[in-house]
């Protein structure tokens, strides 16, 4: 392979006509200028240098490579250029991950401050399930991903970094004609006698309602199972049960619920980022964790729509 800073000599000194004047231009001695050439003579095995009544002119070998290492040079100029580029946020993608109802209410808040503040970088974001992000981040094939936890089930992932950004209340939904629909707060003692609208599969909503109940002393009846939010409020809507849900799931309200709080009768949940801690960690990550950082710094604090009005 040949010595790239004696291709760069070679390209000197054809540029210049002189290895003096080469030399001068990069700040080294003739006789330096001079040891380096030999040694890529000896290494592409014939003379690539001829003197002349002006100075040194190139062999044909000379003249092909000088060639061929103007071109190496100004590519690896541009990847430089580009490289300080990505460096600066001044171009470059982040591949991102999240779940559906961060996707839904606080994602788009940081989207749209990160947007502002660097417009030429490129977002790629993936919803999933949670083992499917944790999966995409163990295989880099997203760079910072939102999750979420409850305090029974941690996130558990030993090559991951994780930074909590905001907690997730669970808060009660009711249809507008339910009893308790002008009221502010309920406990969750207060709903034994209530029929319930779950999500199905397993979802982890299903545990939060499970454990609550417990804790209240009753076993909640069932009247329904979700296969998403939406169609849960549309269900608690028409007086067919009322139902549980993190407030970031109720951001976009049905017109015909209200969304209660229930204090601390109820767990919440921990909303996290999460990045691979094995990595260097790019100027875009960096740039969007701190956007989302300081979003989650006021969104906490943030009135949500509908919930414990009247």
């Amino acid at each position: 392979m040949l010595d790239l800073r004696r291709l760069e000599v070679l390209l000197r000194v054809v540029e210049h006509g002189s290895v003096t004047a080469a030399a001068e231009a990069m700040a080294y001695t003739p006789s330096a200028l001079s040891q380096q050439l030999r040694r890529l003579e000896l290494e592409v095995g014939m003379p690539l240098l001829q003197r002349h009544a002006r100075g040194m002119v190139p062999t044909e070998a000379g003249h092909v490579l000088a060639v061929h290492a103007r071109k190496v040079f100004r590519q690896m100029a541009a990847a430089e250029s580009d490289l300080r580029d990505i460096a600066g946020l001044r171009r470059g993608s982040l591949e991102l991950g999240t779940f559906p109802t961060v996707g839904s209410s606080f994602l788009p808040l940081a989207v749209k401050r990160f947007g502002q503040l660097y417009p030429s970088i490129q977002l790629n974001i993936r919803s999933a399930r949670e083992s499917e992000l944790i999966e995409m981040l163990e295989e880099g094939v997203v760079g910072l991903s939102l999750l979420w936890d409850y305090e029974w089930g941690r996130v558990e992932a030993s090559q991951l970094a994780l930074t909590p950004l905001f907690t997730d209340p669970t808060v009660l939904i009711v249809s507008v004609d339910h009893p308790l629909a002008r009221k502010k707060q309920v406990d969750m003692a207060a709903l034994a006698t209530e029929r319930w609208i779950i999500r199905s599969n397993q979802h982890p909503v299903v545990e939060v309602l499970s454990r609550s109940a417990l804790a209240a002393g009753f076993e909640p009846q069932i009247s329904f199972r979700a296969n998403d939010y939406q169609e849960a409020q549309a269900m608690v809507s028409v007086g067919l049960g009322i139902a549980l849900a993190p407030r970031t799931a109720v951001v976009n309200k049905h017109p015909r619920v209200r969304i209660l709080s229930l204090g601390d009768t109820a767990p919440s949940r921990r909303v996290l980022v999460a990045h691979r801690q094995d990595r260097v960690r790019a100027a875009t990550e960096m740039a969007f964790h701190q956007v989302l950082t300081e979003i989650a710094a006021t969104y906490e604090d943030q009135p949500r729509s509908g919930v414990g009005t009247t």
